[in-house]
């Protein structure tokens, strides 16, 4: 089952949280390969999506916010678009467009950052906007502070969060066909400290704040691929912090924790077809017998023949029965 672990150091300005994506990231997964038009994503593209929801969840766990939390990775390489969607309840979703052929093994720079114009946008998108409003975006290049592009998501991320949101953020992402997981630490501000720009001077003791997460980010950083993906979220935390103290909340799982939903439905594509108009469906069901209408972001598939199109473009009060309905 899919979990997402908040925790805090005790007595240190330090918080993390760890999730693992596993029947949540199946279910996208299964979803999309079921799609016969698209088939299965390519395993680079899909360990790259693997990551984007693992710290999609990780990111909107660590704000209150009522809406989706969207982050999107654009550039010029054979992946065009990549996206995860997290809810403010952790349902969640991911997609990506890809337009040219993606070679075994290939890392982030080849996928999207080609010629170096990759950019990652974070949006908030409320669900109750008022008039007017628009989603906030903060984005970056998949470029460092000195110009050198960044080689995974994870650097990706914390880069992000320094220009972004000022915070000293430590994160290990990996993501495979079962389970994608992250582990998240962040510094947070102490009395005194009003940026990030402050929190980096130099201290000469040894038993500042600073030292503290520097301490606690090598160890995460420590974390290897395969432990991340294959051990439960308290042997990790055990293993990782066994000196510290970890004051942990309830984890959040099933019902209340990170789960695959996507919002699109039959009546939803019906409705796309519609507004594509009666003389263009009926064009494409003669040249095909029948239309199919994928999802976009999930590859849910959805079949209409001649009588469904029929039905699509009748009046409601003109419609014949359906089979078992009481006149």
């Amino acid at each position: 089952m899919s979990e997402l672990h908040k925790f805090i150091f005790d007595g240190l300005p330090v918080r993390g949280q760890l999730v693992r994506l596993t029947d949540a990231w199946q279910d996208l997964l299964r979803r999309r390969a079921a799609n016969t038009q698209t088939g299965p994503h390519a395993p680079p593209v899909a360990e790259l999506l693997g990551e984007m929801s693992a710290a999609a969840v990780l990111m909107q766990g660590n704000i209150k916010f009522d809406g989706a939390l969207i982050l999107q990775i654009a550039g010029d390489g054979p992946v065009k678009v990549a996206v995860a969607e997290v809810q403010s309840d952790l349902r969640l979703r991911a997609t990506a467009s890809v337009i040219g052929a993606v070679a075994p093994g290939a890392r982030l720079a080849d996928l999207v950052n080609a010629h170096g114009k990759g950019r990652c946008a974070v949006t908030l998108d409320a669900r109750q906007r008022q008039s007017g409003q628009q989603p906030y975006q903060g984005v970056v290049p998949l470029v460092d502070e000195r110009g050198a592009p960044l080689g995974s998501l994870a650097g990706v991320i914390e880069h992000y969060m320094r220009q972004s949101e000022q915070l000293d953020t430590t994160l290990v992402l990996a993501s495979d066909e079962q389970v994608a997981a992250g582990l998240l630490l962040q510094r947070l501000p102490v009395q005194g400290q009003t940026n990030l720009s402050q929190s980096n001077v130099a201290r000469e003791d040894d038993d500042g704040p600073e030292d503290d997460y520097r301490r606690l980010s090598i160890l995460t950083r420590s974390l290897k691929r395969e432990e991340l993906l294959g051990l439960d979220a308290d042997t990790i935390l055990r293993r990782l912090f066994w000196q510290d103290k970890l004051l942990r909340l309830p984890p959040l799982a099933g019902s209340q924790g990170p789960r695959f939903a996507c919002s699109c439905s039959r009546e939803r594509m019906a409705a796309m077809l519609r507004g594509l108009g009666q003389q263009e469906a009926e064009s494409v069901l003669a040249e095909q017998g029948r239309i199919e209408v994928g999802c976009d972001f999930c590859g849910q598939q959805e079949q209409f023949d001649a009588v469904d199109v029929a039905r699509l473009f009748t009046p409601v009060e003109k419609q014949p029965p359906q089979p078992g309905s009481v006149q």
